[in-house]
């Protein structure tokens, strides 16, 4: 893979999608205000070259459409990522093929995956420049505080890469970290991820876990070390999939770690266990600061970089945000993998206004009373990231559950309260999630917005209401006749019907 950032920043500047600001701006609450303002609007990305502090500049909204998300990952089309996650679907369960068709394009995976091996840069890009020990100062990196808030400075979009000491095997994770002092940060992970399961290994062990952050590469990297998908396989084996060859890798100056060889900024440190700061709080994707917690403290002592590096970032909270995009591109490649495991299921939506899986619509193409609730149940334990979905809706396969009029009408029409929500009190829950009467403890409910067949219901369903097919076909020959060739029947404007909703 020979892209990296600098060449994506090229590649949608090329497309009128990249916005370069040299008026000087504060990291502190400033980059993020304009930048929230464009991602209302479905805006640019933004470059600014003038950075109040720092020497160096901050790119930042790069992923803040569905559509630039799709460039990161050699697409046009929000639906040709269902292609990659049948590739992907095929590498979790694969089964023996039936046909030579199906033999062939297993084949051809697999010969993906060969070429998907990483490489090795020995003159790497992101060692042009090395600082040292007391030289090291991390406020040269132009990081941004957000919100008012916010306890201070982050990283967000920083490859967080560690390795398990037993097995060798290296974690690549998107961790939020908190600047402490001019050489530490907090690092903030959830006790699952796999950062923090290599660090309480270290512990067991009583070594110093050894820790790189790799900052300012290419989208395509970020978006394969956000899928969290339960496949024995590297991230940077992933990202070579995604891109269609391997990752250039280099060896850092001080850590046993690798990292992109075209990133712009690497840290390099260690966590010694049981060294924590209070992290927090920090505006949060639920749309509220959340709370502090005793963090792992890592000090770094090399940081090296690029000449004239280019410092990515992005900050969460009330969707849009970047972090929603990105979902709703893992949702595409989630697809293919959840009708795999779920077969009655036809497509599903994880809408960014519902924080991207806080609520999933699903449809299925219904055979049978109880399966409704049955998807809902499969949905839950089909894949790790679906665990904290409060709501799960499933409807008919007719509903296109990218509209919400017609999932409302499903809802409205077809549901009785009474027969078809059901709640599972108790269950592991969202840490962030307020709502809930215990943090970390919550209800979720299923809604079954199907049409009812017996026993679910004991009398006939009404006939839905159909144009006549003769009708319709002459009115369609005739439209012009009419005098209405001039009007516009495409998508209709949602706030002529009593939305409010603003572009």
């Amino acid at each position: 893979m020979a892209r990296d950032l600098r060449e994506f920043l090229k590649q949608i500047e090329q497309r009128g999608q990249l916005r370069r600001i040299s008026a000087l701006v504060d990291p502190n609450l400033e980059v993020a205000e304009i930048s929230n303002r464009m991602l209302q609007q479905g805006g640019p990305a933004l470059l600014f070259e003038n950075v109040k502090g720092s020497p160096h500049s901050i790119a930042i909204n790069v992923m803040g459409t569905v559509e630039r998300i799709c460039w990161a990952m050699n697409m046009e089309h929000p639906e040709e990522l269902e292609t990659l996650g049948k590739k992907l679907g095929m590498l979790q369960q694969p089964k023996p093929p039936k046909k030579i068709s199906q033999a062939i394009e297993f084949g051809k995976v697999l010969f993906d995956v060969v070429r998907a091996k990483p490489g090795r840069d020995f003159l790497p890009l992101c060692q042009q420049v090395v600082i040292k020990d007391d030289e090291l100062d991390l406020n040269q990196v132009p990081m941004i505080r957000p919100y008012c808030g916010d306890a201070g400075k982050i990283i967000t979009l920083g490859l967080v890469i560690t390795k398990d000491c037993e097995t060798g095997t290296p974690n690549v994770g998107v961790y939020r970290l908190q600047l402490q002092s001019k050489n530490t940060m907090t690092v903030h992970w959830l006790s699952v991820r796999g950062g923090a399961r290599h660090l309480r290994k270290a512990a067991e062990r009583g070594k110093k876990l050894e820790v790189a952050i790799a900052l300012g590469v290419d989208p395509l990297i970020i978006m394969a070390a956000a899928t969290p998908i339960p496949v024995d396989l590297s991230e940077w084996l992933f990202a070579g999939l995604y891109g269609g060859s391997g990752v250039h890798l280099a060896k850092c100056k001080t850590v046993d770690l690798e990292v992109p060889a075209d990133s712009e900024f690497v840290l390099e440190g260690t966590i010694t266990p049981g060294e924590v700061l209070p992290d927090g709080p920090f505006g949060d994707h639920m749309g509220y600061y959340g709370g502090v917690e005793d963090s792992p403290l890592v000090r770094f002592h090399c940081m090296t970089h690029r000449r004239d590096p280019v410092y990515l970032t992005t900050f969460s909270g009330r969707p849009p945000k970047e972090e929603a995009m990105m979902a709703i591109a893992l949702n595409r490649i989630y697809t293919p993998i959840l009708r795999q495991q779920v077969s009655e299921i036809v497509d599903f939506f994880l809408p960014m206004e519902a924080l991207s899986y806080k609520a999933a619509i699903i449809s299925i193409d219904k055979a049978y009373p109880g399966q409704a609730r049955r998807a809902a149940l499969a949905f839950w334990s089909a894949l790790p990231q679906f665990t904290y979905t409060k709501f799960v809706i499933v409807v008919d396969k007719s509903i296109n559950i990218r509209d919400p009029r017609q999932v409302v009408w499903a809802i409205t029409s077809k549901v009785d309260p009474v027969r078809d929500v059901f709640i599972l009190p108790e269950t592991p829950f969202d840490t962030l999630d307020f709502a809930s009467e215990r943090i970390g403890l919550g209800g979720r409910m299923g809604i079954d917005a199907t049409t009812k067949v017996s026993p679910e219901t004991d009398h006939a369903w009404g006939e839905p209401l159909e144009s006549d097919p003769d009708v319709a076909a002459m009115v369609e020959r005739r439209w012009a006749e009419y005098g209405l060739a001039d009007l516009s029947l495409g998508e209709v404007d949602p706030n002529l019907f009593g939305y409010d909703i603003r572009s």
